[in-house]
Protein backbone atom coordinates (compact mmCIF):
# COMPACT_ATOMS: atom_id res chain seq x y z
CA UNK A 1 0.00 0.00 0.00
CA UNK A 2 1.59 3.26 -1.17
CA UNK A 3 0.61 6.19 1.05
CA UNK A 4 1.09 9.95 0.74
CA UNK A 5 0.43 12.65 3.34
CA UNK A 6 -0.20 16.17 2.06
CA UNK A 7 1.48 18.35 4.69
CA UNK A 8 -0.01 21.62 3.50
CA UNK A 9 -0.14 25.12 4.89
CA UNK A 10 -3.80 26.00 5.38
CA UNK A 11 -5.21 29.35 4.33
CA UNK A 12 -7.03 30.73 7.37
CA UNK A 13 -10.79 30.64 6.89
CA UNK A 14 -10.59 30.18 3.09
CA UNK A 15 -12.20 26.87 2.05
CA UNK A 16 -12.10 27.50 -1.71
CA UNK A 17 -8.43 28.43 -1.68
CA UNK A 18 -7.59 25.33 0.33
CA UNK A 19 -9.53 23.11 -2.07
CA UNK A 20 -7.48 24.55 -4.91
CA UNK A 21 -4.30 23.70 -3.02
CA UNK A 22 -5.42 20.11 -2.48
CA UNK A 23 -6.40 19.85 -6.14
CA UNK A 24 -2.92 20.95 -7.24
CA UNK A 25 -1.23 18.43 -4.98
CA UNK A 26 -3.49 15.64 -6.20
CA UNK A 27 -2.74 16.45 -9.82
CA UNK A 28 1.00 16.31 -9.10
CA UNK A 29 1.22 13.00 -7.31
CA UNK A 30 -2.01 11.07 -6.73
CA UNK A 31 -1.56 8.61 -9.60
CA UNK A 32 1.52 7.14 -7.88
CA UNK A 33 -0.22 6.24 -4.61
CA UNK A 34 -3.04 4.14 -3.18
CA UNK A 35 -4.02 6.37 -0.25
CA UNK A 36 -3.82 10.15 0.15
CA UNK A 37 -4.16 11.73 3.61
CA UNK A 38 -5.05 15.35 4.39
CA UNK A 39 -4.58 17.26 7.68
CA UNK A 40 -7.14 18.32 10.27
CA UNK A 41 -9.54 21.18 9.44
CA UNK A 42 -7.88 21.56 6.05
CA UNK A 43 -10.69 23.67 4.59
CA UNK A 44 -10.83 26.37 7.27
CA UNK A 45 -7.95 26.02 9.67
CA UNK A 46 -8.68 27.12 13.23
CA UNK A 47 -10.89 30.03 12.22
CA UNK A 48 -13.26 28.92 14.97
CA UNK A 49 -15.07 32.19 15.52
CA UNK A 50 -16.41 32.17 11.92
CA UNK A 51 -17.33 28.50 11.67
CA UNK A 52 -21.05 29.22 11.70
CA UNK A 53 -20.49 31.05 8.40
CA UNK A 54 -17.82 28.91 6.71
CA UNK A 55 -18.48 25.37 8.01
CA UNK A 56 -19.68 22.86 5.42
CA UNK A 57 -23.44 22.25 5.68
CA UNK A 58 -23.76 18.53 6.48
CA UNK A 59 -20.34 18.04 4.89
CA UNK A 60 -21.93 17.89 1.45
CA UNK A 61 -19.42 20.04 -0.44
CA UNK A 62 -16.51 18.17 1.12
CA UNK A 63 -17.93 14.73 0.33
CA UNK A 64 -18.59 15.74 -3.28
CA UNK A 65 -15.11 17.25 -3.66
CA UNK A 66 -13.30 14.24 -2.19
CA UNK A 67 -15.41 11.74 -4.11
CA UNK A 68 -14.63 13.42 -7.41
CA UNK A 69 -10.91 13.45 -6.64
CA UNK A 70 -10.97 9.79 -5.60
CA UNK A 71 -12.64 8.70 -8.83
CA UNK A 72 -10.49 10.94 -11.01
CA UNK A 73 -7.19 9.68 -9.61
CA UNK A 74 -8.29 6.14 -8.64
CA UNK A 75 -7.13 6.64 -5.05
CA UNK A 76 -8.49 6.23 -1.52
CA UNK A 77 -8.61 9.52 0.42
CA UNK A 78 -8.48 9.91 4.18
CA UNK A 79 -9.93 13.39 4.02
CA UNK A 80 -8.35 14.93 7.07
CA UNK A 81 -11.20 16.67 8.81
CA UNK A 82 -13.49 19.61 8.14
CA UNK A 83 -15.92 21.70 10.11
CA UNK A 84 -19.32 20.11 9.49
CA UNK A 85 -22.46 22.07 10.29
CA UNK A 86 -25.75 20.37 11.12
CA UNK A 87 -28.52 22.60 12.47
CA UNK A 88 -26.97 24.53 15.38
CA UNK A 89 -24.05 22.13 15.89
CA UNK A 90 -20.59 22.01 14.32
CA UNK A 91 -18.31 18.99 14.51
CA UNK A 92 -14.69 18.40 13.53
CA UNK A 93 -15.36 15.57 11.10
CA UNK A 94 -13.21 13.19 9.07
CA UNK A 95 -14.49 11.71 5.82
CA UNK A 96 -12.82 8.69 4.26
CA UNK A 97 -13.61 8.05 0.60
CA UNK A 98 -12.61 4.93 -1.31
CA UNK A 99 -11.32 4.94 -4.88
CA UNK A 100 -14.88 4.43 -6.18
CA UNK A 101 -15.89 7.72 -4.56
CA UNK A 102 -17.93 6.09 -1.78
CA UNK A 103 -17.79 7.55 1.74
CA UNK A 104 -16.71 4.60 3.91
CA UNK A 105 -16.20 6.45 7.20
CA UNK A 106 -17.46 9.55 8.96
CA UNK A 107 -15.75 10.20 12.29
CA UNK A 108 -16.07 13.30 14.44
CA UNK A 109 -13.30 14.19 16.90
CA UNK A 110 -14.08 12.56 20.23
CA UNK A 111 -11.72 14.53 22.48
CA UNK A 112 -11.98 18.31 22.14
CA UNK A 113 -8.87 20.35 22.91
CA UNK A 114 -9.83 23.05 25.37
CA UNK A 115 -6.47 24.83 25.14
CA UNK A 116 -7.46 25.89 21.61
CA UNK A 117 -11.09 26.63 22.62
CA UNK A 118 -12.53 23.75 20.61
CA UNK A 119 -15.14 23.08 23.27
CA UNK A 120 -16.55 26.59 22.80
CA UNK A 121 -17.28 26.12 19.11
CA UNK A 122 -17.46 22.38 18.42
CA UNK A 123 -19.51 19.41 19.54
CA UNK A 124 -17.65 16.21 20.39
CA UNK A 125 -18.28 13.08 18.35
CA UNK A 126 -19.68 9.82 19.69
CA UNK A 127 -18.77 7.19 17.08
CA UNK A 128 -15.69 5.08 16.28
CA UNK A 129 -13.26 5.72 13.47
CA UNK A 130 -13.16 2.15 12.13
CA UNK A 131 -13.31 1.55 8.37
CA UNK A 132 -11.93 -0.75 5.68
CA UNK A 133 -9.87 0.02 2.60
CA UNK A 134 -10.03 -3.08 0.45
CA UNK A 135 -9.18 -6.00 2.72
CA UNK A 136 -7.41 -3.84 5.30
CA UNK A 137 -9.09 -2.74 8.54
CA UNK A 138 -8.14 0.82 9.42
CA UNK A 139 -9.06 3.51 11.90
CA UNK A 140 -9.00 7.28 11.85
CA UNK A 141 -8.51 9.67 14.75
CA UNK A 142 -7.98 13.40 15.02
CA UNK A 143 -5.07 15.20 16.69
CA UNK A 144 -5.71 15.34 20.49
CA UNK A 145 -7.18 11.82 20.31
CA UNK A 146 -3.64 10.35 20.31
CA UNK A 147 -3.20 11.41 23.95
CA UNK A 148 -5.86 8.85 24.89
CA UNK A 149 -4.26 5.40 24.42
CA UNK A 150 -7.41 3.63 25.55
CA UNK A 151 -9.25 5.09 22.55
CA UNK A 152 -6.56 3.93 20.15
CA UNK A 153 -6.42 0.47 21.73
CA UNK A 154 -10.20 0.11 21.38
CA UNK A 155 -9.75 0.37 17.62
CA UNK A 156 -6.88 -2.11 17.36
CA UNK A 157 -8.81 -4.57 19.53
CA UNK A 158 -11.45 -4.41 16.81
CA UNK A 159 -8.99 -5.24 14.06
CA UNK A 160 -7.38 -1.96 13.02
CA UNK A 161 -3.97 -2.53 11.42
CA UNK A 162 -3.39 0.99 10.12
CA UNK A 163 -4.18 4.06 12.22
CA UNK A 164 -4.59 7.32 10.33
CA UNK A 165 -4.00 10.44 12.43
CA UNK A 166 -4.86 13.89 11.08
CA UNK A 167 -3.80 16.95 12.98
CA UNK A 168 -3.02 20.62 13.45
CA UNK A 169 -0.35 19.95 16.06
CA UNK A 170 1.65 22.97 17.32
CA UNK A 171 5.41 23.29 16.95
CA UNK A 172 5.77 23.99 20.68
CA UNK A 173 4.85 20.35 21.41
CA UNK A 174 6.66 18.66 18.53
CA UNK A 175 8.44 16.30 20.94
CA UNK A 176 5.07 15.09 22.26
CA UNK A 177 3.78 14.57 18.71
CA UNK A 178 6.68 12.35 17.67
CA UNK A 179 6.86 10.43 20.95
CA UNK A 180 3.12 9.76 21.19
CA UNK A 181 2.91 8.55 17.60
CA UNK A 182 5.80 6.13 18.00
CA UNK A 183 4.36 4.89 21.30
CA UNK A 184 0.94 4.28 19.73
CA UNK A 185 2.60 2.26 16.94
CA UNK A 186 4.67 0.14 19.32
CA UNK A 187 2.00 -0.57 21.92
CA UNK A 188 -0.64 -1.42 19.30
CA UNK A 189 1.72 -3.12 16.83
CA UNK A 190 0.15 -1.26 13.92
CA UNK A 191 1.13 1.22 11.26
CA UNK A 192 0.68 4.88 12.08
CA UNK A 193 0.08 7.31 9.24
CA UNK A 194 0.03 10.82 10.70
CA UNK A 195 -0.63 13.91 8.58
CA UNK A 196 -0.02 17.24 10.29
CA UNK A 197 -0.28 20.71 8.79
CA UNK A 198 2.60 23.10 8.18
CA UNK A 199 2.76 26.87 8.53
CA UNK A 200 1.16 29.39 10.87
CA UNK A 201 -2.16 31.01 11.57
CA UNK A 202 -2.93 34.16 13.56
CA UNK A 203 -2.33 32.46 16.90
CA UNK A 204 -0.24 29.33 16.33
CA UNK A 205 2.79 27.91 14.60
CA UNK A 206 2.36 24.29 13.54
CA UNK A 207 4.85 21.45 13.67
CA UNK A 208 4.60 19.68 10.34
CA UNK A 209 6.63 16.49 10.78
CA UNK A 210 4.01 14.22 9.29
CA UNK A 211 5.13 10.64 9.91
CA UNK A 212 4.60 7.10 8.66
CA UNK A 213 5.65 4.56 11.29
CA UNK A 214 5.79 0.76 11.14
CA UNK A 215 4.52 -1.66 13.85
CA UNK A 216 7.98 -1.83 15.44
CA UNK A 217 8.00 1.93 15.90
CA UNK A 218 10.46 2.58 13.06
CA UNK A 219 9.92 5.83 11.19
CA UNK A 220 9.57 5.05 7.48
CA UNK A 221 9.07 8.66 6.40
CA UNK A 222 8.94 12.04 8.10
CA UNK A 223 8.55 15.60 6.95
CA UNK A 224 10.17 18.70 8.35
CA UNK A 225 8.33 21.91 9.21
CA UNK A 226 7.71 23.01 5.62
CA UNK A 227 4.96 22.17 3.15
CA UNK A 228 5.67 18.76 1.62
CA UNK A 229 4.27 15.44 0.47
CA UNK A 230 5.45 12.55 2.66
CA UNK A 231 5.37 9.10 1.07
CA UNK A 232 6.04 5.51 2.12
CA UNK A 233 5.08 2.00 1.11
CA UNK A 234 3.72 -0.23 3.86
CA UNK A 235 3.48 -4.03 3.98
CA UNK A 236 0.23 -4.80 5.76
CA UNK A 237 1.37 -8.38 6.46
CA UNK A 238 4.04 -6.95 8.76
CA UNK A 239 1.35 -6.20 11.34
CA UNK A 240 0.54 -9.87 11.87
CA UNK A 241 4.22 -10.84 11.83
CA UNK A 242 4.96 -8.36 14.63
CA UNK A 243 1.89 -9.37 16.62
CA UNK A 244 2.94 -13.03 16.38
CA UNK A 245 6.49 -12.20 17.48
CA UNK A 246 5.38 -10.40 20.66
CA UNK A 247 1.77 -11.52 21.31
CA UNK A 248 0.57 -8.64 23.44
CA UNK A 249 -3.05 -9.01 22.35
CA UNK A 250 -3.31 -12.62 23.52
CA UNK A 251 -1.37 -11.78 26.71
CA UNK A 252 -3.78 -9.07 27.81
CA UNK A 253 -5.61 -9.60 31.16
CA UNK A 254 -8.91 -7.74 30.77
CA UNK A 255 -10.45 -9.95 33.47
CA UNK A 256 -8.10 -8.35 35.98
CA UNK A 257 -8.31 -4.86 34.49
CA UNK A 258 -11.98 -4.86 35.50
CA UNK A 259 -10.96 -4.62 39.16
CA UNK A 260 -10.72 -0.86 38.67
CA UNK A 261 -14.28 -0.72 37.36
CA UNK A 262 -15.50 -2.45 40.52
CA UNK A 263 -13.83 0.17 42.71
CA UNK A 264 -15.32 3.15 40.86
Amino acid sequence: MNIACIQMDIAFGAPEKNKQTVGRYMEQMARDVDVVVLPELWTTGYDLTRLTDIADEDGEETKTFLSELARTYDVHIVGGSVAKKVADNITNTMYVVNRNGDVVCEYSKLHLFKLMDEHLYLQAGETTGLFSLGETTCAGVICYDIRFPEWIRAHTLHGAEVLFVVAEWPLARLHHWRTLLMARAIENQCYIVACNRAGKDRNNEFAGHSMIIDPWGNVLAEGDEQEAVIKATIDIHEVQRVRARIPIFSDRRPDVYKIFEKKD
